[in-house]
């Protein structure tokens, strides 16, 4: 690890400040950040450690009847409060579902989001072929070990995928970031916020020069009673999905009125299936479910050791969908 510069301001002005540097870098729970810097992958000049505002650590009611969950805010503590508990039981499943007890501990919403692959070969620097980490030099993971890389969304530029559970749910939830900076604020669904690799893999979200996540907005919701997250790994904790699903379904009078239904694991960010609420209006049924199934991996382009993502990916909804239509048979 290189030397930097370190400051704790007070304020989000004065953070906003230190951050005009190109060089610095916002620090809350390091959970992602400093594996990086240990291992050379990250390289900041300086760090400002923006964990004494605690505004940015709450989580309240909005006058809209929605819930605003501060950047700040422990991933344990989002998973555990009231309001989610009570509201978005989908979210506090899918915080729950990652890392271990102390990583929730000390990792936050903000830095969930801006959490980097774990692809192997980015956190190598052994290899040179990472165009996650040096834009131009190719993918080593096409032609290498690549059981947990993408199937969907992935072009000849980079095959990681986006590790985190929370976001899932988040993008089925429609949750928005607000961001502020220099300029002002704004606000950005998530499901736009996070970036495909495309022509730019080393840029995995939207956010500008300067920017700094302040919170992540719910909206009220109708799938509180009827919403799964589902997590298939290779042991029972502290493990990455191979794929995720968040599974939300608006059921009126045994009716299915709208759904939501997004997959991780399987791409460079969360994967919604927007086919999900037209096919699934009405009566819920297995064989609709088989359907949205079938349509979500249809285009599908397996690298040569995860192929078993795609069957997998199918099973795994058909059983969220089934678990969120019926939960009184879970």
């Amino acid at each position: 690890m290189r030397n930097f510069e370190y400051a704790r301001p007070a304020d989000i002005a004065g953070a906003l400040r230190l951050a005009a540097d190109p060089g610095a870098q916002f620090i809350a729970g390091g959970t992602n950040l400093l594996d990086l810097m240990k291992g050379g992958v990250a390289q900041p000049h300086s760090l400002v450690d923006i964990t004494q505002i605690t505004a940015l650590a709450q989580i309240h009611e909005l006058p809209t009847g929605g819930v605003r969950i501060g950047a700040l805010a422990a991933n344990s503590d989002t998973a555990l409060h009231p309001l989610i508990r009570e509201r978005f039981p989908l979210l506090s499943r899918a915080l729950l579902a990652g890392a271990s007890p102390q990583l929730r501990n000390m990792a936050s919403v903000g830095g969930n989001l801006l959490q980097r692959t774990r692809c192997g070969y980015f956190y190598d620097t052994a290899f040179d072929q990472c165009n996650k980490r040096l834009p131009g030099s190719g993918c080593a993971a096409i032609e290498g070990f690549n059981r947990n890389h993408a199937i969907l969304g992935a072009g000849k530029s980079c095959i990681a995928i986006h590790p985190s559970d929370m976001s899932v749910a988040l993008v089925a939830l429609d949750a928005v970031v607000q961001l502020r900076s220099a300029r002002g604020f704004r606000g950005v669904p998530l499901v736009d916020f996070q970036r495909l690799a495309g022509d730019t893999p080393q840029l995995d979200t939207n956010l500008g020069p300067g920017e700094m996540i302040t919170a992540v907005d719910l909206p009220p919701n109708p799938w509180q009673a009827h919403s799964v997250y589902l997590k298939l790994r290779d042991r029972a904790s502290f493990a990455f999905a191979l794929v995720s699903v968040a599974a939300a379904l608006d059921v009126r009078e045994g009716v299915v009125q709208d759904a939501r239904l997004v997959l991780g694991g399987v791409a460079h960010k969360p994967w919604p299936v927007p086919q999900a609420a037209s096919l699934l209006r009405g009566l819920p049924d297995t064989q609709r479910f088989r359907d949205v199934a079938e349509a979500a991996l249809q285009g599908a382009v397996p690298q040569r050791d995860n192929a078993f993502k795609i069957e997998l990916g199918k099973r795994a909804i058909v059983r969220a969908l089934s678990l969120a239509a019926f939960p009184q048979e879970a």
